[in-house]
């Protein structure tokens, strides 16, 4: 019970966190769809709970299930560098995309199609990501 406790508390802290850096004005919806399905810095990730329970808090299950979705382990700031970095070729053939290494979970969909059926399995990794960019911001994650 007190773990529960503790992990609302701490995803409560990181989505204070990432309301604090809400992109200004200037800065595109976008970037802040990005934030909202993306970034989870506060937390390691893991199991198909964390994705069952995070695929629902950040509303990707209605009206249908979104199949996959990565949440990605670092803070802002290191996410926000990726788009420093070298470009690199996107899935969709444009060359606004930047790779980096980062600590992720990987949830994929395992059952039910609609909300509230659907179920997640989870892979928590290091791995190298794709992030697509436009005027800096991190907008896509493109694998």
């Amino acid at each position: 019970m007190a773990n529960q406790g503790i992990r609302s508390l701490l995803l409560l802290l990181a989505l204070l966190g990432l309301w604090l850096v809400q992109p200004s004005s200037g800065q595109s919806r976008r970037y802040q769809r990005f934030l909202r399905q993306h970034v989870d810095p506060l937390s390691q990730g893991g199991d198909a709970t964390y994705c069952n329970q995070m695929m629902h808090r950040r509303r990707m299950v209605a009206p249908k299930c979104k199949p996959v979705n990565t949440f990605i382990h670092e803070d802002i700031w290191n996410i926000n560098s990726i788009c420093h970095t070298t470009s690199i070729k996107c899935k969709n053939g444009e060359m606004n995309c930047h790779e980096a290494i980062m600590k992720v979970t990987d949830c994929r969909l395992t059952g039910g199609s609609t909300s509230p059926n659907c179920r997640y399995r989870a892979t928590a990794t290091t791995r190298h990501v794709v992030i697509a960019c436009e005027n800096s911001d991190p907008v896509h994650f493109d694998g």
